[in-house]
């Protein structure tokens, strides 16, 4: 066996060198990939508006943390799917192939265990998140009172830099690993170091996708999620 070059990690695939404009190619890319299936994308983006809509009603109507932590467990094992089937369409278009809802369902059926033990991280990582949350409660100011911001400060200032933390972690393994999973013969455990091996080496140009995926939620909370329907499939696409 032939020893591991001191630039290359076992079990990772190599890399290519990103420009910092590549997050912009990519959304140029997708949403060429929602016009020549505008159906099945929009079709998806619905859906995630839909269940949007659904867990922050049951959140909002019952008022429950264990309920919300189990509806967002829920979806975490449901997302990487309907990724996948997102991911099929693009996949499909750039093969010159027949795109259709079944067909792309089919193909992410295909990587649905990859795609499972890929959820099965994020749970774990959520639990611990939620958990670490719980914690960083201590710092707020007492109940019963009116907080100022600088009683405030050292709460947002810590709970800042742990979802950061987290945030990082979640979006480092997540940002190839998926796409590696449907388009390569790989294992889950490859696709995510691969994953976070990418992103270190190209950390200029992942801020700029991370900022951008954060803008759109932003978007998409201004707009009472309905923003969604467009730009959920548009990072699916490019992604």
């Amino acid at each position: 066996m032939e020893p591991t070059p001191d630039n290359e990690l076992p079990l990772v695939a190599p890399c290519r060198q990103l420009q910092l404009q590549a997050p912009l190619r990519w959304l140029a890319l997708g949403w060429a990939d929602i016009k020549q299936a505008p159906r099945q994308s929009v079709g998806y983006g619905l859906i995630m508006v839909l269940i949007s809509y659904l867990i922050s009603y049951l959140t909002w109507r019952f008022g429950n943390l264990g309920l919300y932590l189990g509806l967002v467990s829920g979806f975490v094992f449901i997302g990487p799917w309907l990724a996948l089937t997102l991911y099929a369409i693009s996949i499909r278009i750039e093969r010159g192939e027949p795109v259709s809802l079944r067909a792309s369902l089919n193909d992410a059926r295909r990587q649905i265990g990859g795609a499972m033990v890929f959820a099965v991280i994020l749970t774990v990582l959520f639990l611990v998140w939620a958990r670490a949350a719980t914690v960083i409660h201590v710092f707020f100011p007492a109940s019963g009172e009116t907080p100022s911001l600088r009683d405030l400060l050292p709460f947002l200032t810590v709970g800042s830099a742990v979802g950061a933390v987290f945030c990082a972690i979640v979006f480092a393994i997540s940002a190839f690993s998926l796409p590696m999973l449907m388009e390569r013969s790989v294992d889950t455990v490859t696709a995510v170091i691969t994953s976070v091996n990418a992103v270190l080496r190209n950390k200029p140009a992942m801020l700029v996708w991370a900022m951008l995926i954060g803008m759109f939620i932003v978007i998409g909370a201004l707009t009472a999620w309905l923003a969604f329907a467009v730009l959920l499939p548009l990072l699916g696409h490019a992604t």
